[in-house]
């Protein structure tokens, strides 16, 4: 690979979600001070949606690993279960021993005798799913009435969904109203700006042990926001690609022609090109005209 190349101890634009990459920019800074206050108060359920790419899986293993140590963690990463399957996941994360043996009616049982105990020994219980917008409706419910076990003072449980747009979307559904009004706390995860990419790859790359001269330039950084929207994902892929690709050309700079390339070979990215930036200007400008048009003259 380019490691050597470029001087670097590792690659720096992995997809695979690492901590150690983990830069404190304001979209996750404040996704986990959101959830640091919400865990604090004890109360229901705390959900965290993002477009896919944004960096959930991250936000959640980050989360995961500084948790303060009176909290006991249940993790559930692939929450597509049924609600049987939900709640024996549920109680092995707890430690029930042969969650996998019992009838509903007991293991529903030890599950509350288990959350009693660790609450006695002065312990908050939480309950965090990702790829929330995965569960079934059913279990969505079974979900809910999880947070019906409670101390005259407390929840036993709370539970925490990183999810993408399409949780909101069925929440939103009359039947999930009594789940909807139990969300205490919720943030939504934001693109990075120009700015934030340009910090997010040189941060990356300080990480992966790289000390040369500038690798990526401030006009290649924008370009890139540009083209990946932000998405922490999307900029991962490009500039891995664009650094394989002048590692084959002997380069040690980005320039837009290798991220042009780089474009052109990712499915899940549209070309951008003159024809439709010229498009979309004009589209805006009709759009302003419109609205001054009716704001001067229709409603004056």
């Amino acid at each position: 690979m380019y490691l050597y190349h470029f001087g670097l101890g590792e690659l720096p634009f992995t997809l695979t979600p690492n901590t150690n990459f983990y830069l404190p920019l304001a979209p996750h800074d404040e996704a986990l001070a959101v959830l640091s206050t919400a865990l604090q108060t004890g109360e229901g359920f705390i959900k965290v949606v993002g477009e896919v790419g944004t960096g959930k899986t991250l936000l959640c293993r980050k989360l995961l690993n500084e948790i303060p140590e009176h909290f006991v963690t249940a993790y559930i990463p692939n929450p597509y279960l049924n609600p049987d399957e939900l709640r024996r996941a549920v109680a092995v994360e707890l430690g029930v021993k042969q969650a996998q043996r019992m009838s509903v009616q007991l293991l529903t049982q030890r599950i509350q005798t288990r959350l009693l105990e660790l609450h006695g020994k002065g312990h908050s219980v939480v309950l965090i799913l990702d790829e929330a917008q995965a569960l079934p409706e059913d279990s969505l419910e079974a979900l809910r009435l999880f947070t019906n076990l409670e101390t005259e003072t407390r929840k036993l449980l709370q539970v925490v969904l990183f999810a993408q747009p399409e949780l909101d979307q069925r929440l939103a559904k009359t039947e999930f109203r009594q789940l909807r009004q139990r969300i205490t706390f919720a943030y939504k995860l934001r693109a990075m700006n120009g700015l934030e990419v340009q910090q997010y790859i040189q941060h990356r790359l300080q990480v992966a042990g790289y000390k040369g001269a500038e690798l990526f330039p401030a006009g290649v950084c924008q370009n890139i926001a540009r083209v990946s929207r932000g998405v922490p994902r999307l900029v991962n892929i490009l500039c891995h690609k664009m650094l394989m690709l002048a590692y084959g050309q002997g380069h040690y700079k980005m320039t837009g022609k290798l991220l042009k390339t780089a474009v052109k070979d990712t499915e899940s990215i549209e070309p951008v090109n003159k024809t439709s930036l010229i498009a979309f200007s004009s589209l805006a400008l009709v759009s302003l005209l419109m609205l001054a048009y009716y704001v001067l003259v229709i409603n004056p």
